[in-house]
């Protein structure tokens, strides 16, 4: 029985700071307005940085000395932006993403989604980009109150018991395939830093590598 796929979303198939990095400069401008926080420059390398956490772990590291109403009302603001411009058709896919998950499952492959987004961001995408075609589903950590990849796997495990094959580009993605006692094939393209990946059976520089090494890892 051929292994169930486990992709993350953001910098795996989702190019996020086409839209992110506007969105969240527009929100910092009114943090900054508001009165909540002081200009400091903020490089677009730190903005990619933050793609694949999810958002209250996010806004603790950033500006912890906001209070937490604050946080949460940047959070919602940004989650907010996040989903009009999905609406608006600004959201993009890397070159390649929707041949490589077709390959995949015209080979057989089940396939999910584990996502460290909120509930509307997930139910944005996958009308978007019509991802039923290819994945069974989509998991998000808003429904299990923000909990790590790692926790959520195990939800993941009672719903599709059977050896996995898990693929993303940050070190929580690493994790979890650790946790499920799975292959792992990083993805260096996206928006972890190089050393995030150390561990991982397989670097994949493109989406299009991907099923030549699902198909390595499955030997």
């Amino acid at each position: 029985m051929k292994p169930t796929l486990i992709f993350d979303y953001d910098g795996t198939i989702h190019n996020t700071m086409v839209i992110y990095e506007s969105v969240f400069r527009k929100n910092y401008e009114w943090l900054v307005k508001e009165g909540y926080t002081k200009r400091q420059q903020i490089p677009s390398s730190q903005i990619a940085g933050w793609l694949g956490i999810n958002s209250r772990d996010m806004w603790n590291s950033f500006l912890p000395e906001l209070s937490q109403e604050v946080k949460d009302e940047a959070s919602r603001r940004v989650g907010r932006d996040m989903v009009q411009r999905v609406g608006e058709h600004k959201a993009v896919w890397y070159p390649g993403a929707q041949s490589m998950l077709d390959e995949l499952h015209l080979s057989g492959y089940q396939m999910l989604i584990l996502s460290n987004c909120k509930i509307a961001y997930r139910e944005a995408h996958w009308q978007e980009f019509s991802m039923g075609r290819w994945f069974s589903r989509f998991y998000d950590c808003e429904s299990y109150n923000f909990a790590p990849k790692t926790e959520i796997i195990r939800e993941i495990q009672k719903d599709y018991p059977g050896e996995y094959i898990v693929i993303g580009d940050r070190r929580s993605d690493l994790e979890c395939a650790a946790a499920c006692e799975s292959p792992f094939i990083g993805c260096r393209y996206g928006f972890g830093e190089e050393s995030e990946l150390d561990g991982a059976d397989r670097i994949a520089e493109s989406v299009q590598q991907i099923p030549k090494y699902v198909a390595e890892l499955v030997k």
